[in-house]
């Protein structure tokens, strides 16, 4: 299957059959209405992208018909200018005011009438749920529905990818010891961002954060340790680059275990088992198979070498219009992979006193097998800098 680039905004076909399947979907589970506010899944529905605070906005998808947009009257003007296909917009007054003026005065005129479910997604907050009654019943419908990407999805996560790789090549050309994260954000994040920009000007800040990160092998046995604002790469290694951004709306991810000048003795063996379970996450990641599986066997390898101790996450996340979400390459997610899905491939061990081993690439899934949609080198060889 050959994905064909694109930065271009969302036609309003496309959110027309994003909106379909998701009201296929209600009408076969028996829901009256879907109710909405994660930012994700507005802004997959609507094309908005926005900060969420104390004014909440509230997407409700009846089985039929147009959604509708509860916004702060405030926000209207960026809201309307943001959105793309067919919406009614319903807006209410600055919070707080008084009752009648209020969202949730405003919310129920939007619900079915009648006993029917009410659909709400599992992270909706409590004061809306509380707002729509005992009628919601929490489904993960919208998330299986977003899983399966369209080809103007696909699209789009390509281009992200391609970027994020040119961005990760250069990081390696620039790569030495005492090399800071101040100097990485300034020089690879300034020119990713810049190369967004250029393409599009009109982009979507609410929806772009990049992350151009590094870690040594003081903190890179930690994955989420970015205590050091400007950690700098040392001599040896593992270091680890952290990249992972959502360019314009859509998600990418890279990342490497490199080492500069040499390579430490005992980081040989952690590095060759987890690129032997990352060779085993990409044959297994293919329509048919059980996500759980893929997961099980990654950890198998590293339960044979014995490096339980050293597993701390799954074999990889799905990618969308964020850059981390379901469904996930984990051992307690019993779904089943199919074409159009799109995943990190990242199986990592991470050790205390010596550091952390992890690639991390996005790939999609086809009929045919996977295709990779970043790219950057992967030996041990080509990564001793």
């Amino acid at each position: 299957m050959t994905v064909i680039e694109t930065n271009a905004k969302p036609t309003v076909e496309e959110m027309g059959h994003r909106l379909a399947r998701l009201q296929a979907g209600m009408a076969r589970a028996g829901y009256g209405a879907y109710v909405l506010a994660d930012p994700s899944n507005v802004l997959w529905l609507t094309n908005f992208a926005n900060y969420v605070h104390e004014r909440p906005f509230i997407l409700v998808v009846p089985v039929k018909g147009q959604p509708a947009f509860l916004v702060p009257r405030l926000e209207l003007d960026h809201v309307e200018h943001r959105t793309i296909g067919a919406v009614d917009f319903v807006t209410y007054a600055e919070f707080p005011t008084v009752e009648g003026k209020r969202w949730n005065d405003r919310i129920a005129g939007l619900l079915p009438k009648g006993p029917g479910k009410i659909a709400v997604e599992a992270t909706l907050p409590l004061m809306v749920a509380n707002a729509v009654g005992d009628r919601t019943q929490i489904t993960g419908l919208i998330d299986d529905i977003r899983a399966i990407k369209s080809d103007y999805e696909l699209g789009r996560i390509a281009y992200a990818c391609r970027l994020l790789s040119e961005a990760h090549d250069a990081l390696l050309a620039m790569a030495r010891p005492g090399l800071s994260q101040s100097e990485i954000d300034g020089t690879v994040g300034k020119t990713l961002f810049g190369a967004l920009v250029t393409d599009d000007p009109n982009l979507n800040p609410f929806a772009t954060s990049i992350h151009t990160m590094i870690q040594n092998a003081d903190a890179s046995h930690d994955p989420h340790n970015f205590s050091d604002l400007d950690m700098k790469l040392k001599e040896g290694g593992p270091n680890l680059s952290v990249f992972n951004a959502l360019l314009n709306g859509y998600g990418a991810e890279i990342e490497r275990t490199f080492f500069l000048g040499q390579v430490p003795e005992a980081a040989r063996k952690p590095f060759d088992v987890m690129m032997e379970a990352r060779q085993c996450v990409f044959e297994m990641t293919k329509p048919g198979a059980i996500m759980s599986d893929v997961d099980r066997a990654s950890n198998d390898i590293f339960r044979k070498y014995r490096f339980e101790d050293a597993m701390r996450h799954r074999a990889g996340h799905g990618m969308g219009v964020t850059s981390h979400e379901g469904p996930f390459l984990a051992e307690g997610e019993e779904k089943e992979i199919r074409p159009g899905m799109v995943f990190t491939i990242e199986p990592g061990i991470y050790f205390p006193g010596l550091g952390g081993f992890r690639h991390s690439d996005t790939v999609m899934t086809t009929e045919s097998g996977l295709v990779q949609l970043t790219r950057g080198p992967d030996t041990l060889e080509a990564l001793t800098l």
